[in-house]
């Protein structure tokens, strides 16, 4: 039941994995070029797809979501792939920020379970998702990015703007533990 945490060489890649090892939930780190085959060879119970510098440097995440059967979160970096690779545009953010803001859950879905209706994140906004993808809906929002949260309709594939991982995000460990149980089945 290990969660693969997918390095596309973000600072916060140890972060996560560091999250999720003090929450006891068995993880390892995967640099984003590894191969579809030897990540199924792990069997993961679910991936995590870490943030990064750019969408040209994110290796075969999108790979990974097209292919793989478990669970996938994608967090900053790791939310604009996901969108991507369903045909939605990413750009840069009319507002710039790094900082704690308050989101406001629209939907208590599995990862947000107890969490609702608001939660103070810790958010990076340079880039982000400007459209959902079809097969998609909203989960959170603020009033700095239309799209801070998503989940796909059929498919367990969540993804994120912001970061769990940080003390800014009083209640990150709260999702990981969610996001964990959604992996668990």
């Amino acid at each position: 039941m290990k969660i693969l945490v997918v390095n596309n060489h973000g600072q916060y890649n140890h972060r996560i994995y560091r999250s999720l090892h003090y929450l006891k939930i068995p993880a390892e780190i995967i640099p984003n070029s590894t191969s579809l085959e030897k990540v199924e060879e792990k069997d993961p119970a679910g991936l995590i797809l870490g943030g990064g510098p750019s969408l040209e440097r994110s290796g075969n995440s999108s790979l990974y979501i097209k292919e793989l059967d478990c669970p996938i979160l994608g967090i900053c970096l790791g939310h604009q792939i996901m969108a991507k690779t369903f045909g939605a545009e990413v750009k840069t953010a009319e507002i710039e920020s790094y900082a704690q803001i308050e989101i406001n859950i629209l939907r208590e879905n599995d990862i947000f379970k107890g969490l609702g209706p608001s939660m103070k994140v810790w958010a990076s906004h340079k880039d982000e998702v400007c459209a959902l993808p079809e097969q998609f809906e909203v989960l959170a929002d603020s009033y700095v990015c239309d799209i801070e949260a998503m989940k796909h309709l059929k498919k367990p594939l969540y993804s994120i703007q912001f970061h769990p991982e940080v003390y800014h995000t009083p209640n990150g460990p709260r999702l990981f533990k969610n996001f964990y149980e959604v992996c668990k089945g």
